[in-house]
C-alpha cells in the first residue's frame, strides 16, 4: 500500500493534513446501498475515511445490475449490505468495512442508540417518515446527517445538524488582510523608514506597493481630516497621486499600488459577518460550550482590547514586485505581528478554559493558530429540523413556482426544481396511501397519475396552498420514473453528497445551507431555501 502522503497527495494539497486527518478518525453509516448509497460511500472510501458501515436488509436482484457498479452477475440473491461491502473494500483497503442486513427503517424504529456511534450518517432514499424520525435522533446525538435520494430524473441532497461551525471557510474570494489604512506600530515605522522620492530608479521600482499604499495613505489623511477616500472623484484622486509618484513608465510596483488601492478603502474593524458570530449567543460560554465558541469568546475579548478593533493578522502577504530585502523584511514583520496576535490569543483561550474548569491545554496550539489566522473568514451554519421543513417550508419559495407558469422565464428553472420538490414529497404520500410509487409496477397509468395528482394537491393544502397543483408534465413525468434509480442521476446526486460529507468532516468550505434538487431533465440544479 502506498504511503498515505503519496496515496492521498492531490486531495492534501485542498484540505491538508488535518483535514485528512480528520477524515481517516471519523466512521461513516451509510443506510441503503443502491446506487445513490454506492456512488456517495465509494467516493469517501476512495478520500481515506476511517470505517464505513453499510446498512441494508435486501437481496441483489437482476435490475441492480444495470445501475450499481458495486454489484455483478455472481452477487444476485445475496445480501446486498454484503457484496457492496466488499466491492467497496476493493478500493481501499485502508478503510475498515463492515455491513449490517437489516432495513434501515426498522433499524430506526427498533434501535435509535445504533446511530450514536458513528461521525456522519449517510441516509439514501428513505421516505419522509423515516426521514423525520432518524432527524430526531441524530440531532439528539450530535451525529451529522445527510439525506440523498435520486428518483428517476430528478433527486435532492439536504444536510441536517443543529450547529456546524466553520474555521477554513476557503472563500474564492478575499481581501488580504494587510492594515494598509490601519497600521500597527511596527508597520508604520518601517514604512516611515523607506523613501518614496529616493533618485535612484532601481530602488523606487522595487519598493513593494504596500509600502507605497501606506505612505500615500497617511499622505492623504494629512489633508483630509484623517478620513480615507470615499466618493468615486476621491479614489480617482488618490489613484492619481500615485500616479504621480512613478518616475519610469515601467515600474510594475507602482500599477500594482494603482491596482491595489481599493484594498486602502475597506473601512477599519471586523466584518459584519464576524461581528454577527461574535454577538452571538453561543459566545457567552459555559462549560458545555464547544472548543469553537470558547475561541470565539477570547476573539470578542481580544477584539475589545488587545486587537483595537481588528481581528487577529493573518500574517500572510501577497506577491508583489519589490527587492528581496524588502520583501523579507516586510514578511517577517506581518509574521511577527501575527505570531504576537496568536500568543495574546492563546491565553485568552487558555483563562477562559480554566475558568470553565476545563484542561488549559485541551485546545492546541494549531487549533488556535488555525483559528487566528481565519478568524475573518468564520462561519456558523445551521440547519431547519427536517420535521419543521416539512410541516412549514418557507411559503414565498413555494408561492415562486405556483405563480410562474411561463418555463420561459428567467425562473423557470427555479420554478421547476420547487416542482420536483414537491413531486418527491407528494409520491411519499402517495407510497404511504398505496405501498408502491407512482408508475413502480404495470398497472393503468392515467389511475397513477390521478391518484398522484390528488397527493400533490393534498401536500400543498397542508402546506396552506389552498386550491394549487402542479403542471400535468411534472406530475406526468415523475410516473414516468416508477421509483427507478437511474446509475447517471444517482453517481450526479451521490458525487454532491460525498463532497458535502468531506466538507462537514473536515470543517472545511461551507456546506450547502438549504435543499438541493437535480433536475435531471434540463441538466439544471437548484439550492431551495425551505
Amino acid at each position: 500500500m502506498a504511503e498515505p502522503k503519496t496515496k492521498y497527495d492531490r486531495q492534501l494539497r485542498i484540505w491538508g493534513e488535518q483535514g485528512q486527518e480528520a477524515l481517516e478518525k471519523s466512521s461513516i453509516c451509510l443506510l441503503n446501498c443502491g446506487p445513490t448509497g454506492s456512488e456517495t460511500l465509494k467516493n469517501l472510501v476512495l478520500g481515506g475515511v476511517g470505517s464505513i458501515t453499510v446498512v441494508d436488509g435486501s437481496k441483489v436482484e437482476l435490475g441492480d445490475l444495470g445501475n450499481n457498479y458495486m454489484v455483478d452477475e455472481s452477487s444476485v440473491g445475496q445480501s446486498k449490505a454484503k457484496t457492496v461491502c466488499a466491492f467497496l473494500q476493493e478500493l481501499n483497503d485502508a478503510v475498515k468495512a463492515k455491513f449490517i442486513e437489516e432495513y434501515p427503517v426498522k433499524l430506526i424504529e427498533s434501535n435509535p442508540s445504533f446511530f450514536s456511534q458513528f461521525t456522519l450518517v449517510v441516509a439514501t432514499q428513505l421516505v419522509e417518515s423515516s426521514m423525520v424520525k432518524l432527524d430526531r435522533i441524530c440531532r439528539e446525538a450530535n451525529v451529522l446527517l445527510i439525506f440523498a435520494r435520486s428518483y428517476g430524473l430528478t433527486g435532492f441532497v439536504r444536510i441536517s445538524v443543529k450547529e456546524h461551525a466553520v474555521i477554513e471557510s476557503k472563500p474564492d474570494h478575499f481581501l488580504d488582510d494587510l492594515r494598509l489604512n490601519n497600521p500597527w506600530p511596527e508597520l508604520r515605522r518601517y514604512a516611515e523608514s523607506i523613501d518614496l522620492d529616493t533618485a535612484d530608479p532601481v530602488a523606487h521600482k522595487h519598493i513593494p506597493y504596500v509600502i507605497i499604499l501606506i505612505k500615500m495613505t497617511e499622505e492623504w489623511a494629512k489633508t483630509h481630516s484623517g478620513k480615507l477616500p470615499s466618493t468615486r472623484e476621491e479614489k480617482r484622486v488618490f489613484k492619481d497621486l500615485i500616479k504621480a509618484k512613478k518616475i519610469a513608465p515601467d515600474e510594475d510596483n507602482y500599477k500594482e499600488a494603482m491596482e491595489a488601492s481599493f484594498k486602502v478603502f475597506t473601512p477599519q474593524g471586523i466584518n459584519p459577518s464576524l461581528q454577527q458570530i461574535i454577538n452571538d449567543a453561543c459566545a457567552e460560554v459555559n462549560s458545555n460550550s464547544s472548543d469553537f465558541w470558547v475561541m470565539v469568546a477570547a476573539l470578542k475579548e481580544f477584539i475589545a482590547n488587545e486587537g483595537g478593533g481588528e481581528a487577529p493578522l493573518e500574517g500572510a502577504i501577497p506577491d508583489m514586485t519589490s527587492s528581496t530585502e524588502l520583501y523579507v523584511s516586510l514578511q517577517k514583520i506581518y509574521q511577527a505581528k501575527a505570531e504576537a496576535d496568536f500568543l495574546v490569543m492563546e491565553k485568552l483561550v487558555k483563562k477562559i478554559l480554566k475558568k470553565l474548569g476545563r484542561d488549559p491545554e485541551s485546545i492546541s496550539k494549531a487549533t488556535i493558530k488555525s483559528f487566528c489566522k481565519n478568524a475573518r473568514k468564520l462561519k456558523v451554519c445551521r440547519y431547519r429540523k427536517i420535521e419543521e421543513e416539512f410541516s412549514s417550508p418557507v411559503q414565498l419559495e413555494i408561492q415562486k413556482y405556483l405563480t410562474d407558469e411561463d418555463y420561459c422565464t428567467p425562473n423557470s428553472w427555479y420554478s421547476v426544481a420547487v416542482g420536483f420538490y414537491i413531486l418527491l414529497r407528494a409520491v411519499d404520500r402517495f407510497a404511504a396511501n398505496y405501498n408502491s410509487f407512482p408508475g413502480q409496477f404495470d398497472g393503468e397509468m392515467d389511475e397513477e397519475i390521478s391518484r398522484l395528482k390528488i397527493a400533490v394537491v393534498s401536500l400543498l393544502n397542508d402546506l396552506g396552498c389552498n386550491g394549487s397543483t402542479l403542471t400535468e408534465d411534472l406530475i406526468n413525468e415523475m410516473c414516468r420514473y416508477g421509483a427507478a434509480e437511474l446509475h447517471s442521476v444517482a453517481a450526479f446526486v451521490g458525487g454532491i453528497a460525498s463532497q458535502e460529507v468531506i466538507k462537514l468532516i473536515t470543517r472545511q468550505f461551507v456546506p450547502m445551507s438549504g435543499t438541493f434538487i437535480f433536475n435531471g431533465v434540463d441538466h439544471k440544479s437548484q439550492l431551495l431555501l425551505l
